[in-house]
């Protein structure tokens, strides 16, 4: 008996190797009613338009609900990012998958909306293909290139097969570790070409970029590596991490060099915790009812809802799904 993926229709006949293969209509990004997409045709309409698709990563069901409603409002496309750590948090990747996919259908939404495993194991890229994802991203960088080209061949293959969308990475992102804060790699533009000829979606390639908050002495984007970076892989869709605090200016001319999806978590993380941390020192959680979980986390869910429109607004995504 055939596997049945959530949120998936398969109608058309499509191909990334040249072989004809049975695909889902999803890994073309095409909107059928209430179901989830890759991320494949949306980035590439964000290459052609020159714009970005917000990739915001999820931590709770506050979470997905404010990030859909905004994109639904928006007439934006949009990419549900989750992690390993928060897939785990909220009881796997098959419970993610069906809330995500049943939210999708229960709000009505009608703009691309893809699910995707943020910076993914090898063994968590399988589980997520098997649980309904239509997109993954298989994070080989910490491997030698060889190794990450292996690995991430086999990923492609098994994702494909059911249509959905694969993000690679080479250059390992920066991030904070016990506060020192790791500059990364600048990415080679002969190794960004050959994960780009794997058949991938899209790249992720460090330039500079860090997770988590800059610190003061960040030295900003290496655009000179991107331009790169650009020339080796034509048009495949460059992905952005660290989306957090890069300034307006510099997100703009990264996307005129070909990026065409931008991860943001920590930003919301922290509009989050403001918000949450003001109503309770404001003593609302003890006015009434101000203790129910539903009241309490509200003013948490607009600061994402605030968040997810001014990146959006700094993307060009905006009604870029009408």
């Amino acid at each position: 008996m055939e596997r049945v993926v959530i949120g998936v229709a398969k109608t058309t006949r499509q191909s990334y190797n040249g072989k004809e293969d049975m695909l889902d209509r999803h890994a073309n990004g095409i909107k059928e009613e209430n179901m989830l997409v890759s991320a494949k045709e949306m980035l590439d309409k964000a290459v052609a338009g020159h714009y970005a698709v917000a990739h915001i990563n999820l931590n709770n069901l506050e979470w997905t609900k404010a990030v859909l409603e905004t994109a639904q409002e928006l007439k934006a496309p949009v990419i549900l990012g989750v992690s390993e750590g928060a897939n785990k948090y909220m009881g796997g990747y098959k419970t993610v998958a069906a809330m995500v996919k049943a939210m999708d259908e229960s709000l009505g939404i009608t703009v691309p909306v893809a699910l995707h495993l943020d910076h993914g194991t090898y063994e968590g890229a399988k589980g997520c293909i098997e649980a309904g994802y239509t997109s993954v991203m298989f994070d080989g960088s910490h491997f030698d290139l060889e190794e990450n080209l292996e690995k991430t061949t086999e990923i492609v293959k098994l994702a494909h097969k059911q249509g959905i969308s694969v993000e690679a990475e080479v250059g390992t992102i920066g991030e904070d570790k016990n506060g020192v804060v790791g500059m990364g790699e600048i990415a080679d533009p002969e190794e960004c070409k050959r994960l780009a000829d794997l058949g991938i979606d899209f790249l992720a390639a460090g330039i500079g970029n860090i997770h988590g908050v800059y610190p003061a002495n960040w030295q900003g984007l290496n655009f000179e590596a991107l331009q790169k970076i650009k020339e080796k892989i034509g048009d495949l869709p460059l992905v952005l991490h660290g989306g957090t605090g890069i300034p307006k200016e510099m997100i703009q001319k990264a996307i005129s060099l070909g990026v065409a999806k931008i991860n943001v978590n920590t930003e919301c993380q922290i509009a989050f915790a403001k918000a949450t941390r003001a109503y309770i020192e404001a003593g609302k959680d003890q006015q009434g009812k101000g203790f129910d979980p539903r009241k309490l986390l509200a003013p948490g869910a607009q600061a994402i809802k605030d968040t997810v429109k001014e990146k959006m607004e700094m993307f060009g995504c905006i009604g870029k799904a009408e």
